[in-house]
């Protein structure tokens, strides 16, 4: 029965990342009808002779250019897209470049200025369409006057490995780029622009996806600094970008633009997926299986350990018919101490995992439906009191693991990784546990 549960709990999984797939959500949300195209419910004559502008930067970028491809095929399009490593599609029209993440890297800076060049030949008259998903606050790369990428790699390194979350982490990015918190929407002559968002941050706030690149940014160079003090990262920071900080909480460097800047009254941003979309789906999933099923929350954040421990205890006390699943979604935060490989979702799994001796017959899976966790090849994993009996028979620590924040290794001898390869989507993690 157990392995039973594991299956199902991937197949739910499975189903919640094929509800926010680009090519779904795109004809949802994208019709051409004569020369009339709408996006969103908004409507933008095609200038004859002219082309659509597609730019976007993300995990699910190309996958998000290449169903507008799909949809707009007689139609002239012009424009790039940046994605990470191993997601790049094949496109017609579309130029799509590779580039690094979660750190940013060469690939990146010369892809985002290319994009920046093109987005400064494009007119008053022309329709503009930005594809947003995660993953492009690292893609989107540039670094300040006086910096270098290298120093602007080390404070992403830093801000990923402190505990911070995304709000707190892209506040900090935003103020260390020309291009993020709505300054790329800036470099275009367009009234007609138009960006599509994939939410993959908690509350779905569309100044942090990303780093709100096409978003007026209401935060500052004082709250990147705070930030930056409040996890002692301060000190630890290259000299260039600790006074390029002070240079901006000074006002001689210019602000990113706030909130009722007129600039950016003419540009259009909708939300098309979310974590709480790719809920909905795995609860109808579950439902098929015959679990009695219930959505605790999309908006789950914080410490991965407290996060699987509020999970197993809902397992635990639930009054409910059984057999059953809960679902959770959102993101959890990991403060890296240790020297193993990991990430968020495998980390929580294994946190469940250790509480799973004292709850038989509860099943507990994490995973990101990007299909990637931290710096490794698997999206998540999925633990039960079998497979942790198992790892202690085979003379695995879990507690150990779990303290060099080594989940990886750890699942990769016991069992429990879930591989499913870039998924070309990003709408956070979801969580689930299966009640037999």
């Amino acid at each position: 029965m157990t392995n039973i549960k594991r299956e199902h709990a991937i197949s739910i999984f499975n189903a919640a990342v094929h509800a926010v797939q680009p090519s779904q959500l795109m004809q949802q949300h994208v019709q051409l009808r004569d020369d009339i195209l709408t996006v969103c419910g908004k409507t933008f004559s095609l200038p004859a002779g002219r082309p659509v502008w597609i730019f976007g930067a993300g995990k699910a970028a190309a996958a998000m250019a290449q169903a507008l491809e799909a949809i707009l095929p007689h139609v002239r399009l012009q424009g790039m897209v940046i994605t990470k490593y191993e997601h790049a599609l094949p496109l017609q029209q579309i130029h799509v470049a590779e580039a690094g993440h979660p750190l940013p890297d060469d690939n990146g800076v010369r892809a985002t200025a290319q994009m920046v060049a093109q987005l400064q030949s494009v007119q008053a008259v022309d329709v503009l369409l930005f594809l947003l998903s995660g993953g492009a606050s690292a893609l989107l790369a540039d670094y300040p006057e006086g910096a270098s990428l290298v120093q602007v790699q080390q404070v992403f390194e830093l801000l990923l490995k402190s505990g911070a979350d995304i709000h707190e982490m892209n506040v900090v990015r935003k103020h260390l780029s020309a291009v993020k918190g709505g300054q790329l929407a800036l470099l275009a002559d367009t009234n007609a622009w138009c960006s599509l968002i994939l939410s993959d941050v908690v509350g779905d706030d569309l100044s942090v996806i990303g780093s709100g690149p096409t978003v007026p940014d209401p935060s500052t160079f004082s709250d990147a600094v705070a930030i930056l003090d409040k996890y002692n990262l301060t000190t630890l920071l290259p000299a260039a970008i600790q006074n390029h900080l002070r240079q901006g909480c000074a006002g001689t460097i210019r602000e990113t633009p706030k909130p009722g800047h007129g600039r950016l009254s003419a540009v259009n941003n909708f939300l098309i997926g979310s974590n709480a979309i790719a809920l909905e789906a795995a609860a109808q999933k579950a439902i098929s299986f015959g679990y009695a099923t219930q959505v605790l929350t999309s908006t789950a954040r914080g410490q991965a350990t407290a996060i699987a421990a509020e999970l197993v205890t809902a397992a635990g006390s639930w009054k409910g018919s059984r057999p059953a699943c809960i679902l959770m979604g959102g993101e959890s935060t990991v403060t890296v101490t240790g020297h193993g490989l990991g990430g968020r979702n495998q980390h929580l799994a294994l946190a469940a995992g250790l509480l799973l001796a004292a709850q038989a017959g509860i099943t507990v899976l994490s995973a990101g439906t990007d299909g990637t966790d931290g710096p490794t090849d698997a999206a998540g994993a999925v633990a039960d009191p079998e497979l942790m009996l198992h790892a202690a028979a085979q003379g695995l620590d879990a507690t150990h693991y779990l303290a060099q924040h080594d989940a990886y290794h750890f699942f990769e001898k016991a069992g429990g990784l879930i591989k499913t390869g870039p998924t070309q989507t990003n709408v956070m993690d979801i969580m689930l546990a299966i009640i037999s």
